[in-house]
């Protein structure tokens, strides 16, 4: 014998909104930049290796993907002598 589902009495299906931020409905396309270290910290004041190494770069060379915000541009800037920058979209590969 099959069990039937109880159904409210005022015949109203009730739903549970589902709560969404506005970061997830409005999602754009989220783009990368590849920064690579193309010159030595060598002779270089010291707040501009402690840029390079909080961009996650070591020797020379060594590249680090990171999310294209203004904070890791600003941190780009300081430092643009150092190294170089390509902007990735998200389908590319790495």
């Amino acid at each position: 014998m099959a069990v039937k589902e109880k159904i409210p009495k005022n015949n109203k299906v009730q739903k549970k909104a589902k709560r969404v931020s506005i970061k997830e409905k409005a999602k754009p396309e989220e783009k990368k930049i590849r920064i690579k270290l193309v010159r030595s910290l060598i002779g270089h004041p010291r707040y501009q290796r402690e840029v390079v190494r909080g961009l996650g770069l070591r020797k020379i060379n060594s590249v680090s993907i990171r999310k294209d915000t203004p904070e890791i541009w600003g941190m780009v800037k300081k430092i643009s002598h150092l190294v170089k920058v390509e902007v990735i979209k998200k389908n590319e590969p790495q």
